[in-house]
């Protein structure tokens, strides 16, 4: 199954076109979950694991993989559902988020399913393991699959620290941030709540949108009420996977409306590699910052204030 992922590096034209690839799999029962292709860096069977003293609740043990030390998490009991145990034989998915790696132990891995954002919706409201998805979708329009916010996931496990660290806010500059507004786009509480909790120490406004297309929308009701957007919003924080439409689609949809098109526009996601890099320029964002980084994300704050400057 590690083949499966070889040719990653071949979908990346996928993006911006609103598509993406999953990688469905089970845990402790039949139920299909995802995670996307691009965060997976392969697949294979359980090495020998090293049980820990004193490790974070969920942690399985750690294995040693081409030089590195990974974590093994079991998805399963880390999401509320029965702990499962690990085996020679089981399966595990190697991925990187936030430019950290780990190894998740599932149940089996299914297959890749290619779909567009707009078939991926947000969990219904109330739906037992809500707390701990992203969103949804559906295999041959029928079988439900779900897809883990494995970010809130692995907050959990090693808590995010979202405050600036001391001195970097006495920069004068930083002071015009006050009172200005910002659009946050994310489908993730866990990515939103680290946003607010950094930005708040700029006395910033923000305003929320949980998917790019709720997002285009709202900034397109704020032009038609004539408003100078470029003006009001000092910028837009995307997140680059979201049900409906992704941070790339949001992008070009706010480059090709003439009344958007000058809004500074920052991707902030786990997705990691030069990869984003090349999609930024692609759709015409202005920055890309990998979440959780409180510093940097400051400093992103600081360089818009600083070109509105000259």
């Amino acid at each position: 199954m590690a083949g499966v992922l070889d040719t990653v590096n071949q979908r990346t034209r996928l993006v911006g076109e609103n598509r993406l690839e999953i990688l469905l799999f089970r845990l402790a029962g039949q139920q299909l979950f995802a995670l996307n292709v691009f965060k997976i860096r392969e697949v294979l069977q359980l090495p020998r694991l090293t049980q820990l003293p004193q490790r974070a609740p969920h942690v399985a043990g750690v294995i040693h993989l081409r030089g590195q030390t990974l974590p093994v998490i079991d998805l399963s009991g880390a999401i509320g559902m029965r702990p499962q145990q690990a085996l020679p034989d089981s399966t595990i998915i190697i991925t990187e988020y936030n430019r950290s790696v780990q190894a998740f132990l599932v149940g089996g891995v299914d297959r890749i399913m290619n779909l567009n954002w707009d078939s991926v919706q947000p969990p219904p409201r109330g739906a037992g393991r809500t707390h701990y998805l992203t969103a949804i979708t559906r295999l041959d329009d029928q079988r439900l699959v779900e897809i883990i916010d494995v970010e809130k996931v692995l907050a959990e496990i090693v808590p995010f620290n979202a405050k600036v660290s001391e001195g970097l806010l006495d920069d004068e500059l930083l002071s015009k941030a006050r009172g200005r507004e910002v659009l946050l786009v994310d489908d993730s509480p866990t990515g939103i709540n680290q946003l607010r909790e950094t930005l708040s120490q700029l006395d910033l406004k923000m305003h929320v949108a949980t998917d790019g297309l709720r997002a285009l929308r709202q900034l397109q009701a704020w032009a038609d009420e004539d408003e100078n957007i470029a003006q009001r919003l000092l910028m837009v924080i995307t997140d680059a996977e979201m049900p409906e439409m992704d941070g790339y689609r949001l992008t070009s949809e706010i480059r090709k409306d003439p009344r958007l098109k000058d809004l500074y526009v920052v991707l902030h996601t786990s997705l990691s590699g030069n990869f984003n890099k090349a999609m930024v320029e692609k759709v015409g964002c202005d920055g890309f910052l990998s979440k959780f980084q409180p510093d940097q994300l400051v400093e992103v704050v600081r360089e818009r204030l600083r070109l509105l400057d000259e």
